[in-house]
């Protein structure tokens, strides 16, 4: 058995697993010790300016210096941190891996995403029936990008990380509250270009189920289960009817940011973001139930996804 630490440091919300591990690789078996999620916005304005932003800065390290903390008083011995979307686009992001460094004692990695993708998909086929031969669609809907994985029990078939996630699309968008027709069209556009260049390399017609993880995703299942509170046993797992989670895509969408506060599962650093994750989550959803000629009828969500996956890579 071993304690390992992983760190998932996306566009919008950086993420902490402390578990114990045993086997191999991605047939290895984690056991929470604890899981942890802060929304830091690292991704703030990346999307426009090419950089990350000071203050954005100050919140991950903050947020990072805590998790050291943590990590220290639980005894991880193996720690991996994984940095995204944000990251990878901004030109001062030596100065981001300078100061997780300074603060966690061990080098941050900023990830390809063809290697996003695989982690995504890593994670979330570890606590999902395995479907054997039949190809799996696994979707990780981020803030500033998303991927798209196809993979059986093998592993991974193909995979691609285009630039559409819930932070960058409200920044370069939806900017009023409810956002424009004409913001949402743009939007959309976007997300169709996007799709479509995933679409060259992982083709989506072979797709038999479709798993959606991250944020975003689980809280538009939390939205349309109309939970009490956000409770991640009742989230994962949950398979619904395409039509079910598009409405409750639209909903988020159209929904005023205050509307959202009031939502009793909805986290706040998500309010101001989840109506763009809600349009690319159900267009994804529509160019899959296109592309398969309707033989995909439903989605599952997955609370377990990179975060899990890089705490498997550990092993």
């Amino acid at each position: 058995m071993t304690r390992v630490a992983a760190i998932d440091c996306g566009t919008n919300s950086i993420r902490l697993l402390i578990a114990d591990a045993e086997g191999d690789g991605s047939d290895g078996k984690l056991t929470d010790v604890v899981r942890e999620m802060r929304v830091v916005r690292l991704g703030q304005g990346v999307d426009a300016t090419g950089e990350l932003a000071q203050d954005a800065l100050e919140r991950t390290f903050a947020a990072t210096a805590d998790y050291a903390a943590l990590i220290r008083e639980h005894g991880a011995g193996k720690v991996r941190f994984v940095a995204t979307s944000a990251t990878r686009d901004a030109r001062n992001r030596q100065v981001f891996v300078d100061g997780i460094r300074e603060l966690l004692g061990v080098e941050p990695e900023v990830i390809s995403g063809d290697e996003e993708a695989a982690l995504s998909f890593a994670g979330a086929s570890s606590v999902l029936p395995s479907r054997g031969a039949d190809p799996v669609l696994v979707v990780d809907l981020g803030g500033g990008s998303t991927e798209f994985v196809l993979g059986d029990a093998n592993g991974v078939i193909a995979a691609k990380s285009v630039d559409v996630g819930c932070v960058r699309m409200t920044e370069r968008h939806l900017r009023n509250d409810p956002p424009t027709p004409e913001q949402i069209a743009a939007a959309e556009a976007d997300i169709d270009a996007a799709i479509t260049e995933a679409a060259l390399v992982v083709p989506l017609d072979r797709t038999t189920a479709v798993v959606g993880v991250a944020g975003s995703v689980t809280t538009i299942t939390a939205h349309a289960l109309r939970l009490p509170e956000y409770s991640p046993s009742a989230i994962h797992g949950s398979e619904l009817p395409l039509r079910t989670v598009s409405d409750a895509c639209t909903d988020l969408l159209e929904m005023t940011r205050a509307a959202r506060a009031d939502l009793p599962y909805m986290h706040p650093g998500r309010v101001d973001v989840i109506g763009a994750g809600g349009l690319v989550w159900r267009r994804v959803l529509e160019r899959l139930e296109q592309a398969t000629e309707g033989r995909i009828t439903s989605a599952l969500a997955s609370e377990h996804d990179i975060l899990d996956g890089i705490a498997l890579s550990i092993l």
